[in-house]
């Protein structure tokens, strides 16, 4: 039976692989019945078989076409065709009624709803009872045998159509509940791009405000730094701050290709954390005055992904130190052992302000830090602040307590 949809396709459960085959073996082997039998007059053999070949040559250019294509006009001249050839056969041959079985099951294949596919068998049901009563001549005590017989199979008919539409209902649901798991598969996928989009948007963004960012404040200070000097005639100092300038134009060039390029940090690139982590002490120092010390307890990690995360925390801590905190000194240690890393940077200057734990640059620490594992604290340290990452180390580096 057919849905309410305007196409079928060929391999819908509406119209089950091998049902065209059965139609023709089931109509052949009723037209080669009514070929042999012997109480029929060879004319209405020959009428009967023409209209058995009229019917199957039919069915593909207007039953079935009409169900793949959703044209109703031509289901309904197949279905009007099918009752008058089964009508016909029924009183011209005494095996004639062989086809009403086929003709059931093709109205309730090619009927639109319940109500139609119960209309058409009735309708077909009745147009063999009155062939049979003409054309066999019954005699009334052989009518209600004939009844008996056409209601058993117009109650063939209905149960053959209610399970059959009922088998097509539960395939349509399953169909529908496959469609609708696509299209949430599809809808997570989608969701899963956008979240991968704005993850990579952040990572890019966060990476830009650790390393060009930084280097750029650190050339806008210099650049004041040897301006003023430059008014003053202090020349010598002048050139070294353009010298400064041009090395950190040179390290944000370098960080920049890293960046697009999806490399690592390029300081990480040819050196070891320690070398990194010593280079940007050493840059703070030269551009600030500051005095920054390094040091570093046990093997460094030797993960690049961890390197990562530890250079950029420090990146970000120096930068605020060098912003805010208006230190003299600045201490950075690096320490590993019993399965974790940690990283601590310490300066002497003004201490925490109000609401001074939130900025962004605290908070990409945070981030960057929790998504490798570990955690970020940040304190008053008497006079100053000490930043305190901790981070687990991967098992294949990890130390026994």
């Amino acid at each position: 039976m057919i849905a309410d949809q305007p196409r079928v396709p060929e391999d819908s459960v509406l119209l089950p692989r091998g049902w065209d085959a059965a139609f023709y073996v089931l109509t052949g082997l009723a037209a080669v019945s009514m070929l042999v039998a012997e109480d029929t007059a060879p004319r209405a053999v020959a009428l009967s078989l023409a209209a058995v070949a009229l019917l199957m040559l039919a069915y593909p250019f207007t039953g079935r076409r009409g169900l793949l294509t959703g044209d109703r006009r031509r289901v309904r001249v197949y279905l009007v065709l099918l009752v008058a050839v089964v009508a016909f056969t029924s009183g011209t041959s005494s095996l004639g009624t062989l086809l009403l079985f086929v003709g059931y099951s093709q109205i309730w294949l090619l009927s639109a709803s319940l109500r139609a596919g119960i209309g058409w068998s009735a309708a077909l049901t009745v147009a063999v009872g009155v062939t049979l009563s003409i054309g066999q001549e019954l005699r009334s005590t052989d009518l209600p045998v004939l009844i008996g017989q056409l209601g058993v199979g117009l109650l063939f008919s209905l149960v053959m159509g209610l399970w059959l539409t009922r088998i097509a209902r539960s395939r349509e649901q399953r169909a529908d509940l496959l469609r609708r798991l696509r299209a949430a598969e599809q809808e997570l996928a989608a969701g899963h791009h956008a979240a991968g989009v704005l993850a990579e948007r952040a990572r890019v963004a966060q990476e830009i405000h650790d390393t060009l960012a930084q280097g750029f404040t650190s050339v806008v200070m210099l650049a004041q730094t040897a301006q003023a000097q430059v008014e003053h005639g202090r020349l010598a100092p002048a050139t070294e701050r353009l010298d400064q300038i041009e090395a950190v134009a040179r390290e944000n060039l370098a960080e920049a290709r890293a960046l697009v390029t999806a490399f690592g940090p390029s300081g990480l690139l040819a050196e070891d954390l320690p070398t990194a982590l010593g280079r940007v002490a050493e840059r703070l120092e030269q551009e600030t005055g500051l005095a920054v010390r390094l040091r570093v307890d046990g093997t460094p990690p030797a993960d690049r992904e961890l390197q990562v995360v530890l250079l950029r925390t420090a990146q970000e801590a120096l930068n605020n130190v060098r912003r805010h905190a208006a230190a003299s000194s600045v201490r950075l240690r690096l320490s590993t052992g019993a399965g974790r890393v940690l990283l601590e940077v310490t300066d002497d200057g003004r201490g925490l302000a109000a609401g001074s734990t939130d900025g962004v640059g605290l908070r990409g620490m945070r981030r960057r830090v929790a998504a490798a594992g570990g955690s970020l604290r940040v304190q008053d340290a008497g006079p100053g602040v000490r930043v305190l990452a901790e981070l687990p180390l991967p098992h294949s580096e990890g130390t026994p307590e």
